[in-house]
């Protein structure tokens, strides 16, 4: 990896699950908030297996705290049922989870806001971050549009297998797309903006 001399060093790294089990086995009461956490996360984890009702009033919380409007989560809400349905088709379709869900995700995406999901984050100025955590309601509106298209034209032609599934993603994207383009012309105002949730970033600390 490179470090800051500009040369690149073998480094040791490891995972996020390998780094909390190695957290788990220090025998330090420094690491026992950690511990406990952890212990925390994995009841609520057991919880919300049992009952995944739990996980969606966990999500509208952890929301809510963050500022979002009651309106912005039922929206982000109802996009994420959207979204479970394609998948769930994909999933019975001979689509594989991963790499193919994501090309299918950002030919839809390309196709209703004629920029790439990667393309789209770099708007945001996002990161790491959910794309969708950061949308406007407009912009979770049009996703859910093009996500829905998607699947009701691939189920009406039972479309299986890539080929198939990406010539309905981009069908079901187009169709968005003009309804986009249609609001877009009536209020002159753009769909996908830069706007995000992200915390205004802390000035940095002046030199004495």
């Amino acid at each position: 990896m490179p470090a800051a001399d500009g040369k690149k060093y073998l480094t040791d790294v490891a995972t996020a699950e390998t780094l909390l089990r190695l957290v788990q086995s220090v025998p330090s009461p420094k690491a026992e908030p950690i511990k406990l956490w952890l212990a925390k996360v994995g009841y609520e984890r057991m919880q919300e297996m049992a009952d995944p009702a739990r996980s969606l009033e966990r999500a509208r919380e952890t929301w809510q705290k963050q500022g979002r409007s009651s309106k912005w989560i039922e929206q982000r809400m109802t996009g994420q049922e959207t979204r479970n349905k394609v998948t769930d088709y994909w999933a019975n379709h001979d689509i594989k989870k991963g790499e193919e869900y994501a090309i299918l995700t950002n030919i839809i995406h390309q196709e209703w806001a004629d920029v790439s999901v990667k393309e789209h984050k770099a708007i945001k100025s996002l990161k790491t971050q959910n794309l969708r955590d950061h949308m406007s309601e407009a912009e979770l509106i049009f996703t859910a549009l093009a996500e829905l298209s998607t699947r009701q034209i691939a189920e009406s032609v039972e479309a299986t297998g890539m080929k198939e599934n990406k010539s309905a993603a981009k069908t079901g994207g187009s169709m968005a797309k003009q309804a986009r383009l249609e609001l877009e012309d009536k209020t002159d105002r753009k769909i996908v903006t830069a706007d995000n949730y992200l915390p205004p970033s802390k000035p940095s600390p002046k030199l004495k």
